[in-house]
Parts: structure tokens; C-alpha cells; sequence
């Protein structure tokens, strides 16, 4: 089985799919909302908003306004991930659906940030304290779910261990 079958079928897929919605939905809230920041639109009030932000900062909007330093943050941290990804994981289906997620989200934002110098998100939750979008959200639930895989697997690994030196005791 070639290498990109065997480790990045899945993630490849995954990454088209988060891309292509990103940059839809960001096309539609521009279209739609732009220009003006802080234009707003109800989806499921009072929880829920479509709201138009230019984001010069991180995820969810922490540390605004050093734009160049994230974009090339963004493209190390993606080239770490993939290393680590091929080298050092077990390339199970979280995990390989996991990578697409993280990759698709961080491309996703990388393109925001080139073409116009900041990030555009609209989702707005009201209980929760940022606006985001779907490359953020993609990129926090492929890393949710990295770590519950590997908690998990972390667990077995020494619930294995155990039983082993029950065994051999």
C-alpha cells in the first residue's frame, strides 16, 4: 500500500472538506455581513448569532493585532504536526480524522490571514467568551479528540501493564 493511502487518504479528505467549508462560510458572512464589524444576524436567539469580526489575533480572539506572527506560527506548528502525525502516532481513524481537522482549520485561517491580514469569524455564542468559525472549531475538535484518544490510550497502555505483572507475579 503506497504511503499517502496508508497515512494521508483519510487526512487529505478530512482537510478538503474543512478548507472548502471554511472558505464558503467565510464567503457567505462576508458577502453577507461585511464590511462592518460587529454586524450581526440571529440564528437561534438569544444563544446564538451570525456576527462579523476581523480577527488579528488567535483563536476565539486572544491576542489581537500581531497578524504576520501568527501566520507564521500557524504554518510551523502545521508542518510540526504533520512530522509528528507520520513519525510518532498511531495512525488510527480518530487520529487520521483528527489530522485532516487540525490541518484543514489551520489552512483554512493561514488563507485568511495572507489574503486580507486578519481572520474572519461570525460564530457567536453568547454563554461562550469568543466568536470563532468552522476552521476554529475543526482545529479544537481534532484536538479534543487527540487528547481523549490518547488518554485513552495512555489508560489501556497501563491497565495492560498491570495485569501483565499480575501475571508474572
Amino acid at each position: 500500500m503506497s504511503e499517502f493511502r496508508q497515512y494521508w487518504r483519510i487526512p487529505a479528505i478530512v482537510f478538503i472538506v474543512i478548507v472548502t467549508l471554511d472558505r464558503i462560510t467565510k464567503w457567505w458572512i462576508d458577502t453577507n455581513l461585511g464590511p462592518i464589524e460587529g454586524t450581526s444576524m440571529p440564528v437561534l436567539p438569544p444563544w446564538l448569532y451570525l456576527t462579523y469580526v476581523k480577527n488579528t489575533g488567535v483563536a476565539f480572539g486572544l491576542f489581537q493585532g500581531v497578524p504576520h506572527v501568527f501566520t507564521v506560527m500557524n504554518i510551523l506548528i502545521s508542518l510540526g504536526a504533520m512530522y509528528m502525525y507520520r513519525y510518532q502516532m498511531n495512525h488510527t481513524v480518530v487520529t487520521q480524522l483528527a489530522m485532516g481537522g487540525i490541518l484543514g482549520g489551520a489552512i483554512g485561517n493561514i488563507i485568511d490571514r495572507i489574503r486580507q491580514g486578519f481572520v474572519t469569524d461570525f460564530v457567536h455564542v453568547t454563554w461562550f467568551p469568543g466568536i470563532f468559525n468552522v476552521a476554529d472549531s475543526a482545529i479544537t475538535v481534532s484536538v479534543i479528540a487527540l487528547v481523549i484518544t490518547s488518554l485513552r490510550d495512555e489508560l489501556d497502555s497501563k491497565s495492560t501493564e498491570t495485569e501483565q505483572s499480575r501475571d508474572h507475579a
